[in-house]
């Protein structure tokens, strides 16, 4: 019996020791000090340079195509040939306008000299005034044949002239949709051109709010398939209807300062913009747990010990949460080892730096 007593009494003594030793030590784990912030965000758009006007150019009349004189990426000025069309039948009618022109001037020759003889009978009594008005009318007759003739010539000189296809100013040459020997119908489309009196970058993104804050701002441009310097420009348009088909919304960045816009148009460009829209309580990504339906952070209380601590979250951002409400200025949060906790879980706070 008193063996029994005795290990009890020692079973006893030993209980503090072994709950002592049960404990399980600090946890070590990244912290980071709540602080409010201003809400700075990097967005980033991708889409392509494109001139800011395009032209699509075609013969005024129908025919078949004899010479194309330029390539796609070459740089043309104003009133340079890029095509022609076989123009052998204009050139025909050209010529047969020119000798009606020829036929009409000497009617108008001929008529005038009549016109002066029967003035000159009548101013000396041998005239009759029957003969000087029929000769005036035969004068006046002529005039109007001179001035068909001659509208009939520059009909056909400027359908010869219409046979070459010419760039109505300084543009590069982006598309070619024909070739020697095809046959082209009027208007029909020929060559592409893009005007070089401005460039700009042209984006598809998606629809965000954010989108409604870049017009007038100022974007970085970045070109990913050439090793250029990076370019800026200024946001002209942000389209207020999403495309139906792609479900994007257009943005228009116009290029200051381009460079040679010939090795620009089509290349694929990056836009980043900084915006300032507003302020929160910053903490890293992997501080984000969840209590509930509700997202939730680890705070440190004084003692070491954690609490599970309900948020509101405002933006998220690359590598950050901004959070709206549930933290203030100074409150410890733990970012790194956050998934090995538990209320009440003692820890070694090692302080981070913030994304």
């Amino acid at each position: 019996m008193l063996k029994f007593a005795v290990a009890a009494i020692c079973a006893a003594l030993a209980l503090p020791a072994m709950a002592q030793q049960a404990a399980p030590p600090d946890l070590r784990v990244g912290v980071v000090t709540a602080e409010t912030q201003p809400l700075s965000i990097d967005l980033q758009l991708s889409g392509q340079i494109e001139a800011v006007d395009t032209l699509d150019l075609g013969f005024r009349q129908g025919g078949r195509v004899t010479q194309v004189l330029v390539e796609e990426g070459d740089h043309v000025g104003p009133g340079q040939p890029l095509a022609r069309l076989d123009a052998v039948q204009q050139d025909q009618a050209l010529n047969v306008a020119q000798a009606g022109l020829a036929a009409a001037q000497a009617g108008v020759e001929q008529a005038r000299q009549a016109r002066d003889r029967a003035l000159a009978l009548l101013d000396r009594g041998v005239g009759t005034r029957a003969s000087a008005d029929q000769a005036e009318q035969a004068f006046s007759q002529a005039q109007g044949a001179l001035e068909r003739a001659e509208a009939a010539v520059d009909q056909a000189r400027r359908a010869v002239e219409d046979t070459v296809l010419r760039a109505p100013a300084e543009a590069v040459v982006t598309a070619k949709s024909i070739a020697p020997g095809q046959v082209v119908a009027a208007a029909q489309p020929a060559l592409t051109l893009a005007e070089t009196d401005g460039v700009e970058a042209v984006f598809h993104a998606p629809d965000d709010p954010l989108l409604r804050e870049i017009l007038g701002r100022e974007v970085r441009l970045v070109l990913l398939d050439l090793q250029r310097p990076d370019m800026t420009g200024t946001v002209t348009e942000v389209s207020p209807l999403v495309d139906p088909q792609t479900g994007t919304v257009t943005v228009r960045a116009l290029i200051d300062d381009p460079q040679p816009i010939a090795g620009l148009l089509g290349a694929s460009v990056r836009g980043h913009l900084r915006l300032t829209l507003d302020e929160g309580v910053v903490v890293p990504w992997n501080a984000l747990m969840r209590q509930g339906d509700s997202p939730a952070v680890w705070t440190v209380g004084q003692d070491r010990r954690v609490s599970l601590t309900p948020i509101r979250i405002a933006y998220f951002v690359d590598g950050a949460i901004y959070v709206a409400e549930g933290l203030e200025d100074g409150q410890q949060v733990v970012g790194e080892g956050s998934q090995l906790l538990y209320p009440g879980r003692r820890v070694e706070p090692v302080q981070e730096d913030l994304p």
